[in-house]
């Protein structure tokens, strides 16, 4: 795994410099995280490099995208934000369109195919909504997507479960005092 302060400088800086651009209203169709999102958590990146997602527009044409794999979902920058050399210190840099998939809204990694030297899955989304990519067939994305995924929900599961445990405690706790507390008084 790499460490997020391993990451380059530059990466960093645009990473932060974007956290405060995600809520906005033009990112409406890709609010598919948790109010807490992955840039602002000290989450570490599990994979990075390139992935090509197909567009929705009309041609349907693959775009190529840096990504971040991390243990909490995938984001997704356009390649263009992260190649630039850093400009002058006097302009500030021009947000990143980082797109957010969080573990959390994915339903699974479906429809692997393998055609020529790609692979090509699907990322389908708790609402429904299918996200469509491929990558060279020995980098292994869907692989390593999936993997990470059924972790995030293994984790969250394990935690809802601590979670019951304590409040049921908690309230057999109180009942205990309750009766303690009657007697007692009699």
């Amino acid at each position: 795994m790499i460490p997020f302060q391993i990451l380059p400088s530059h990466w960093i800086a645009l990473l932060k410099s974007s956290c405060t651009f995600l809520g906005k209203a033009r990112f409406h169709r890709w609010q598919l995280y948790p109010s807490r999102n992955m840039l602002e958590s000290s989450c570490k990146v599990v994979k990075e490099g390139l992935l090509e997602k197909r567009s929705d527009g009309l041609l349907q044409l693959w775009k190529k995208k840096r990504c971040l794999l991390t243990e909490e979902g995938l984001l997704l920058i356009p390649p263009k934000q992260l190649e630039q050399p850093q400009q002058q210190q006097s302009s500030p840099p021009e947000p990143a369109r980082i797109k957010e998939l969080h573990f959390s809204n994915m339903k699974t990694v479906d429809c692997v195919e393998r055609k020529g030297k790609y692979v090509y899955f699907t990322v389908v989304m708790a609402e429904g909504r299918e996200i469509d990519f491929r990558c060279p067939q020995d980098e292994g994305w869907n692989a390593e997507i999936t993997l990470q995924m059924v972790q995030y929900k293994n984790r969250q599961a394990i935690l809802a479960v601590r979670s019951t445990r304590q409040k049921q405690q908690h309230l057999v706790q109180q009942h205990g005092q309750r009766l303690r507390s009657t007697s007692n008084s009699a």
